[in-house]
């Protein structure tokens, strides 16, 4: 039997109390903004109204404590996310190192030393990438 989600948990409290979205976020002197953006998953309340908002629907706070910590111990999304623009930043940084080092070195700009600091960085994030690229292939 699959778990209920803190989403759908919300939306069938507030409706077993009769509140509508309006109605328990004046209960809890939040806006019904936030109220709808918990019942899509899109946000979770804070810590500090958790007391309050068990309190409001009838529950234990430690039940909608629990289900907000799975949920994010689960959320698949934040390690790729972080790692995809990771990469994409140290592809970008290797390009524009490149590209600096070849205009400044057409202009006359760009001494030796300089260059290889800027291609040193641009090397970095290049490596960075691809090491990202090929940790995240493996773990497929």
């Amino acid at each position: 039997m699959e778990e209920k989600k803190f989403c759908d948990v919300i939306v069938e409290l507030r409706k077993k109390n009769g509140f509508t979205q309006q109605e328990l976020a004046s209960k809890l002197n939040i806006t019904d903004k936030a109220v709808s953006k918990w019942e899509r998953g899109l946000s979770y309340p804070d810590i500090t109204s958790i007391s309050t908002l068990a309190k409001v629907l009838g529950v234990d706070s430690s039940y909608l404590i629990d289900l907000c910590k799975k949920e994010g111990s689960e959320n698949p999304y934040q390690k790729e996310d972080v790692s995809h623009l990771i990469h994409l930043i140290g592809t970008a940084l290797g390009i524009a190192m490149g590209v600096a080092v070849i205009v400044l070195s057409i202009l006359g700009k760009l001494q030796t030393n300089q260059a290889i600091v800027l291609l040193a960085i641009g090397l970095f994030g290049i490596s960075l990438a691809s090491l990202l690229q090929n940790d995240n292939s493996k773990s497929e």
